[in-house]
């Protein structure tokens, strides 16, 4: 018997979005959204500052932000056109841009072209990316997004590159913390856990997104004190009212947990940190990797359930 088949249909992307920023941006900035998109950049993740973020007398449609700095996210439902090329130029020199992604259903041959002259002649610092949004349909089933990427930066496969020759010329302790924190994502992987890592990177720390810029859970490592450590890290640039805000709340927020936490305001820093320990934890022993994997995992999830939502409400 012969299969049935059905016809693949690409859509315009009005057929979802009717207002492009009534409706195709609110949708875009959505956490899986972004997360769909980070993906397909090879990005370890893409954090919502601001939706409509002020620059001068203009607005920039999303902006966002990773471990290297502000992302801006400008949107179009049809083909690319020179006034939003302008845009982002001057969008990114208005809040100081590390990456630049222009989303369009479609991309003159001309703005692609202009793109890739400037991944090539400005600085590394500084990388953009054009992306065409597909809209597919499978007879009648749901309409389905995809997104296409047609220009990155020339050095972005190579970087990877680098970055894996980089950490197997680090030193033995590098390389064991980049060897745990990649099987930490592997024991993640299939308990569904809330927990979104970064990519596992050669030093003592793991960062996980948390739903709210300037706030990140981290993950970390301790060899000289053989000690494990789970901490919500704030780097806003309220981070000292924002933690005042949090403190208010300890007795309750530790009754939630369930165990207490150390408050760390870091006077001499700008950041802050709330965090819970384990100790005699040493990385050296790999026998006790799967041990130590659990409590993370756990009191991760913990902290992520309770301050999530807590971040949210903040003013």
């Amino acid at each position: 018997m012969k299969p049935t088949l059905a016809r693949l249909e690409r859509l315009s992307l009005r057929a979802a979005w009717k207002h492009e920023a009534g409706e195709f941006t609110p949708w875009l900035a959505q956490d899986e959204n972004l997360q769909l998109l980070a993906d397909a950049l090879g990005l370890a993740e893409l954090e919502l500052v601001a939706i409509e973020h002020p620059v001068g007398d203009f607005k920039v449609d999303i902006l966002c932000s990773d471990d290297d700095g502000e992302i801006i996210i400008e949107n179009q439902l049809e083909k690319t056109n020179h006034a939003h090329l302008g845009q982002i130029i001057t969008y990114a020199a208005g809040v100081g841009a590390k990456k630049v992604v222009w989303v369009a259903e479609s991309f003159r041959p001309e703005h692609v072209a202009a793109l890739e002259f400037l991944n090539q002649n400005t600085t590394g610092d500084l990388n953009f990316f054009a992306v065409e949004v597909e809209l597919w349909r499978i007879a009648d089933s749901p309409m389905a997004p995809s997104f296409n990427v047609l220009v990155k930066p020339n050095d972005w496969s190579k970087s990877g590159r680098e970055g894996a020759r980089a950490a197997s010329t680090a030193t033995p302790t590098k390389q064991l913390q980049l060897r745990f924190w990649t099987d930490f994502l592997a024991y993640l992987e299939p308990r569904n856990s809330p927990l979104k890592p970064q990519k596992p990177r050669p030093q003592h720390w793991l960062n996980i997104k948390i739903g709210r810029a300037g706030f990140k859970i981290a993950a970390t490592v301790n060899s000289r004190e053989a000690r494990l450590g789970m901490q919500v890290y704030i780097s806003h640039e309220q981070s000292k009212q924002y933690f005042q805000l949090l403190l208010q709340h300890r007795e309750d927020i530790e009754k939630q947990l369930g165990f207490p936490l150390e408050w760390q305001e870091l006077p001499d820093s700008h950041a802050c940190r709330i965090a819970v320990y384990r100790a005699e934890s040493p990385l050296e022993d790999e026998t006790q990797w799967p041990g130590y994997m659990a409590w993370l995992a756990d009191v991760g999830a913990k902290l992520d359930s309770v301050f999530r939502p807590l971040l949210r409400e903040l003013p």
